[in-house]
């Protein structure tokens, strides 16, 4: 396998209905770029027969294939963090396994990387996915972009491209819980944008669910910015010079006018106001502190079972 220019990054979990799709339209379309290539596959502890299906692919194409083979789930930022280090090419790309990206627009992101653009956003340019999706995509996009100073137009896009550089620096940080695409961006020098085409998953299902996208825009949020402790530190001190007040207008109105008799309900409701925002308080700063607990423990992000890969000199595969 002679050095790429070109590193596709796959990340594969449970997509045995996809791959054969993936398979026929990926290689022709990577063939057709007149550009040498490598493909990382790395099988995030699938649990059906995608290990096989990629060990059979690495066997009919081991010129410009390699997997990496996970002993457990990780986590799919975990699977594109390996695919990163194992990754040789200038120009690396990422990419789905199930096919809602199309393969053949991969050379739209790399016409952009050629004339001098050192990370590629994508943008869907028809959305497929179902109605909550997209909706609760809009308001993730909308908060982290009032949070955080890192602007993307369509964070849950998967196909994006990024210069050695920027992969480079990735590779340094040893963060357990990020989210790529933004680390990336506060990286680039010359970030861009294109839009690309968006289909229906080929087969299978989702992986992703209601709570893995809240799931991870806290890790943006949290990962990218202090700006939720200081908005909470400055509610908190609004609702405890409010508190104050209240206190004080009750003390004097008992002074002036005597015990109330009623709106004990009232009093009961404020507290459980100030109750909710304190619960929520902690909960934020859990946030924070678990990072940060993640992190001390300094544990492996993944384990590595074994790496199907052409052996330049004895032409034999490694593992």
């Amino acid at each position: 396998m002679n050095t790429p220019i070109l590193s596709v990054v796959i990340p594969v979990y449970n997509e045995e209905a996809s791959l054969p799709a993936l398979f026929a339209r990926l290689y022709p379309a990577l063939d057709a770029l007149d550009k040498a290539y490598e493909i990382v596959f790395i099988n995030d502890g699938s649990r059906d027969r995608s290990a096989a299906m990629l060990a059979d692919q690495f066997h009919l194409r081991s010129d410009v294939t390699r997997v990496i083979l996970f002993n457990g789930n990780f986590g799919q930022h975990r699977a594109i963090l390996a695919g990163f280090e194992h990754a040789r090419g200038e120009q690396i790309v990422t990419l789905d396994a199930d096919l809602q990206n199309p393969p053949e627009d991969i050379h739209l992101l790399l016409a952009q990387m050629d004339i001098g653009y050192d990370y590629v956003g994508s943008i869907r340019r028809q959305r497929n996915d179902s109605l909550w999706r997209h909706v609760a995509s809009r308001l993730m996009n909308r908060m982290r972009e009032r949070i955080t100073s890192i602007k993307m137009t369509d964070q849950g896009c998967m196909m994006r491209a990024y210069s050695r550089r920027i992969v480079d620096t990735i590779n340094q940080c040893n963060e357990m819980n990020t989210f790529i695409p933004a680390l990336a961006y506060t990286f680039a020098q010359n970030p861009t944008e294109v839009t690309i085409g968006h289909e229906e998953r080929h087969a299978g299902e989702s992986k992703y669910s209601l709570y893995s996208l809240v799931r991870l825009n806290f890790d943006l949020m949290t990962g990218f910015s202090l700006v939720p402790l200081q908005l909470f530190s400055m509610l908190g001190m609004l609702i405890s010079l409010g508190s104050g007040l209240l206190v004080t207008y009750l003390m004097l109105r008992r002074l002036i006018i005597g015990p109330e008799e009623g709106g004990l309900f009232t009093l009961f409701a404020i507290a459980f106001f100030l109750i909710g925002i304190a619960l929520f308080g902690i909960g934020l700063l859990g946030e924070y502190i678990g990072r940060i607990y993640n992190e001390v423990r300094q544990r492996p992000r993944y384990l590595i079972s074994a790496i199907l890969e052409k052996n330049e000199q004895s032409d034999k595969e490694s593992a």
